[in-house]
């Protein structure tokens, strides 16, 4: 069972996000409040869920939740910033749109940025980086399923205008038929020209 909060006295706020391996579309990301005696056994992380029980879990998040919100990072900035920069920057724009806004932030992973919610003159709002967060807070848990439903839903959308892609099965990972595609259809807007696109390995300047 994954555990409520890390500091309960503390409105806090889970981070994570979808599509930092991928080879085309954004990197998204999710930020989640959840009521202080919340309580949801369904809650894990995105990855261990199939994609009926995250869209269900997702309409749960959405109801149940003080507060969510989910932003992104276009592939153009991805280029620019790299993905590790990039995928920080989408939790701060999905964070910026919290009402209220959290006294403490517990995020996904090992890196973080200090996030101020009122620009650089403000003090950076207490973080904690938890490896494997997803699968040991709820808040993060939330996080991973808005993310990466909403991350899903919009490769569906953008394989409606480049299904050679195969965007609605790999959802822009690095699969097999996806470099092929990428072979011999060329690049889109859409890809990450910071990343090795035909090679075996992705470029995460990291």
């Amino acid at each position: 069972m994954l555990k409520p909060f890390h500091t309960p006295s503390l409105i806090e706020a889970g981070c994570d996000e979808a599509g930092r391996g991928c080879l085309a579309g954004p990197v998204c990301a999710a930020a989640v409040i959840l009521p202080p005696d919340y309580h949801n056994d369904q809650l894990n992380d995105s990855k261990q869920l199939t994609s009926r029980q995250r869209d269900h879990l997702r309409e749960q998040i959405v109801r149940d939740a003080v507060a969510w919100a989910v932003a992104w990072c276009s592939p153009q900035e991805i280029d620019t910033y790299n993905i590790l920069r990039a995928s920080i920057m989408a939790m701060h724009r999905a964070l910026d749109q919290l009402t209220p806004q959290p006294q403490h932030i517990i995020v996904d992973g090992n890196r973080w940025i200090p996030y101020r919610p009122d620009g650089e003159a403000s003090a950076p709002t207490p973080a904690t980086t938890i490896v494997k967060g997803d699968a040991t807070y709820l808040s993060i848990a939330a996080a991973s399923i808005l993310a990466k439903t909403s991350r899903d839903r919009l490769m569906l959308e953008l394989d409606e205008q480049f299904p050679q892609y195969l965007w609605r099965r790999n959802k822009g990972y690095p699969t097999l038929d996806h470099r092929k595609a990428i072979e011999q259809y060329g690049i889109t807007e859409h890809h990450r020209k910071s990343f090795h696109l035909l090679d075996s390995q992705t470029v995460l300047n990291l």
